[in-house]
C-alpha cells in the first residue's frame, strides 16, 4: 500500500530547519516505489517552497499570519490530510507542532510525530505549550542530546519518547569551493538569521578588538539588522564589517570566508557548522548547548565562552596560526564525513517513518 507522509513546518524561509525538511522530503519522496512525501507550512510561501517544488515535491502554504489563524490552519491541515490520504504527519517547530496536535484530535487514523529543534530557553511559553501537546505525538525528534535534555527538563517529554536524529549535509555539494583560509587579513564570516539569540553584537565587538586584522562578512537577514548597522557605525567599523544580506545557498557565502564564527547563546544543533566543515572552513563557536554536541573543542573547531573578549582572544589565536586553521578544517571535514552525512542519517529517518528495508530516495 502506498505511503503518504506529510512534513509540516512553521515556515519555509531560508534557515536551518527548513533546509532539513527540504532534504528529508526530497530524499525520501519516491512515488515510483510507493512513498509520497509532501510538505506544508503554516506561513506564506517562502524560498524553500520554491526549491521543494522544483525538486518535484508537492507544497502547500496555509498563509497563517498569527495566533488568530490557528483554527483556520488546523482546519486546512485536517482537510489536506484527508484529501491526500496522509498516514503520517511529521511536524517541525512549536507552532506547527501545536496545530498538528490540534488536528490529531480529528485524525485518529494518522500517526503524528513532532520535532523540537532548539535549546533556546525563551520564550518559556513555547516549552509550556510543548509540554501540553507532547502527548499527541508518538515520538518527539530532536537533533542533539542538548535538545533532548531541554525537551525533557523544560517540557517534561518522557525520555523513552525522545529520538535523537542529527542534522546532515551532502558533503559533495560543498567540494571545490576553495575558501580563502590563508588570506590576510582573514575574512571571517557569519551565516544565519540576524536574531538576538545569535549574539551578533558580540562578534562585531570582538572583530573591533582586532581592528584591521580580520574582515567580518555577515550573511543573513532578520530583526536585528538595523541595530547591527547602528552598532557598526558607532564602533567605526564600516570599513571592516559588511552586511551582505541573505544568500540562497550557504556555499555562496562559504566560498568567500576563511573562518566561520557562530556566537550564539544556544542552538539546537547549528547546521551551518557542519556545512562549513564540509566546505573545509574552520569553525569558531560558543561553548553552549547544541553547539558542543557538534564541535569537538580543540579538535574539529574552537569553543569559547559566549562573550566578546573570549571571541576576540580565539580570533587572534586563529589569525596568528594558519597551521591551526588548516588542522581544524581538515579534522572538521573528516568528522562531518564520519558523523553527519545523509548516508548515515537518512536511514534513521526511514526507520522513524517505518519505510522499511532500503526505503525510498537516495543518500
Amino acid at each position: 500500500m502506498p505511503r503518504k507522509i506529510l512534513l509540516f513546518i512553521t515556515d519555509l524561509e531560508i534557515g536551518g530547519t527548513p533546509t532539513v525538511v527540504r532534504e528529508v522530503a526530497t530524499r525520501l519522496n519516491d512515488p515510483a516505489n510507493g512513498v509520497e512525501v509532501e510538505v506544508a507550512c503554516l506561513a506564506r510561501w517562502g524560498p524553500v517552497a520554491d526549491e521543494l517544488r522544483a525538486a518535484g515535491v508537492a507544497v502547500t502554504a496555509f498563509g497563517a499570519r498569527g495566533v488568530t489563524d490557528v483554527f483556520s490552519a488546523t482546519r486546512q491541515l485536517i482537510r489536506l490530510c484527508r484529501a491526500r490520504q496522509v498516514d503520517t504527519v511529521f511536524s517541525f517547530l512549536i507552532h506547527a507542532n501545536a496545530v498538528a496536535a490540534a488536528a490529531s484530535l480529528a485524525l485518529r487514523d494518522v500517526r503524528f510525530i513532532q520535532s523540537v529543534q532548539t535549546t533556546q530557553p525563551n520564550p518559556r511559553w513555547h516549552w509550556w505549550l510543548q509540554s501540553v501537546i507532547a502527548n499527541r505525538a508518538e515520538q518527539v525528534v530532536v537533533p542533539s542530546p542538548s535538545a533532548a535534555a531541554a525537551a525533557r527538563d523544560w517540557s517534561g517529554v518522557a525520555a523513552e519518547k525522545l529520538r535523537v536524529i542529527p542534522n546532515a549535509v551532502d558533503v559533495e555539494r560543498f567540494q571545490d569551493l576553495n575558501p580563502p583560509v590563508d588570506r590576510n587579513p582573514l575574512p571571517v564570516g557569519f551565516i544565519g538569521r540576524l536574531d538576538p539569540i545569535k549574539c551578533l553584537p558580540d562578534l562585531v565587538r570582538a572583530v573591533g578588538f582586532l581592528r584591521g586584522r580580520v574582515r567580518l562578512h555577515v550573511f543573513g537577514e532578520g530583526a536585528e539588522r538595523a541595530d547591527l548597522e547602528r552598532l557598526v557605525r558607532h564602533l567605526q567599523l564600516t570599513e571592516i564589517v559588511t552586511l551582505h544580506g541573505a544568500v540562497p545557498r550557504p556555499q555562496d557565502a562559504l566560498r568567500h570566508i576563511g573562518l566561520l564564527v557562530l556566537p550564539s547563546k544556544a542552538e539546537g544543533f547549528g547546521l551551518v557548522l557542519i556545512e562549513a566543515m564540509a566546505a573545509g572552513v574552520p569553525v569558531l563557536a560558543t561553548n553552549v548547548a547544541g553547539i558542543r554536541d557538534v564541535v569537538r573543542n580543540g579538535r574539529t573547531g574552537l569553543l569559547v565562552p559566549p562573550e566578546p573578549r573570549a571571541l576576540a582572544a580565539a580570533l587572534e589565536r586563529l589569525v596568528e596560526s594558519p597551521a591551526l586553521r588548516r588542522r581544524l578544517a581538515a579534522a572538521g571535514h573528516e568528522d562531518v564525513r564520519r558523523r553527519f552525512t545523509w548516508s548515515a542519517v537518512l536511514p534513521q529517518y526511514r526507520g522513524l517513518l517505518r519505510l522499511g528495508g532500503r526505503g525510498a530516495g537516495t543518500p
